[in-house]
């Protein structure tokens, strides 16, 4: 696999490919397709940048364009090296205008995954399992800010009691719980609680805060309880500070592919 990265992208045209579908040939889908041949209206010829959203980027050449379809030829491609630091965030199930942008600012941020939990305080259900549409909000911002790695979705429809099983059996190097100071005392979050190598968990409550059971149980499990300051944050505000705290905690890809 080419891992020369010195490509010229002064044009930042970029697609996803689902990884499955990588080849020397390939074909967009139907809206990257339409995007592609009616809105940016590209001719056979142009090169554009392909992610597959587990850390592969190529430079193909479009060879053919018809009503529906677009053929691709690959030129080259490489490996971007997985973070060595990463932030799940596991963020209590709220209402749909609460947590929409949320998928794109994790996706630019660089979460290493976006889970969804049943709250007792949570206003609806949360899926069964995670929605089309919302691996397309993350695909969207994907192709927007380039990030090569994809945020790994789940939804935890069981509640406290999944979410501390979860936190145990899947190998995180530290588990925090935001929480409010209603629930008591707790340290500031600072960025160099993030900045361990592994994968650490993040967990948010819902608009309405966490249940004392919910807290007590998360903290006698071992989640190590932090706040975010004196002030009572909206959901969205305290799960992109999370986020931007990993960030500058050296969360950010520092470049460069797998040689």
């Amino acid at each position: 696999m080419d891992t020369d990265t010195s490509y010229d992208w002064s044009d930042p045209r970029t697609f996803f490919l689902k990884p499955e579908d990588w080849g020397d040939t390939c074909e967009l889908d139907s809206d990257d397709a339409h995007h592609l041949a009616h809105v940016l209206r590209l001719q056979a010829g142009t090169d554009v940048r392909l992610l597959d959203g587990c850390g592969r980027e190529g430079v193909f050449r479009i060879e053919h364009i018809s009503r529906r379809s677009v053929t691709l030829a690959r030129i080259k491609e490489w490996m971007h090296a997985k973070p060595v630091s990463g932030v799940i965030l596991a963020a209590a199930w709220t209402k749909a205008a609460r947590r929409s942008w949320i998928f794109e600012k994790a996706v630019e941020f660089g979460a290493a995954g976006l889970w969804f939990w049943q709250a007792e305080r949570s206003q609806f259900p949360v899926p069964q399992e995670p929605k089309e549409t919302w691996h397309a909000q993350l695909v969207a911002g994907l192709k927007q800010c380039h990030n090569p790695w994809l945020p790994v979705l789940r939804t935890l429809p069981g509640g406290v009691t999944e979410l501390v099983s979860a936190g145990q059996h899947e190998g995180f190097s530290s588990c925090h719980v935001l929480l409010e100071n209603t629930l008591g005392d707790s340290p500031l979050l600072t960025r160099d609680k993030l900045a361990n190598p592994g994968t650490t968990l993040c967990v948010i409550g819902p608009e309405g805060g966490f249940a004392p059971r919910e807290a007590e149980l998360l903290k006698t499990a071992g989640f190590a309880p932090f706040s975010l300051g004196e002030r009572v944050l909206r959901w969205e505000t305290a799960a992109v500070l999370c986020l931007g705290l990993h960030w500058w905690a050296g969360g950010q890809p520092v470049g460069g592919a797998d040689r």
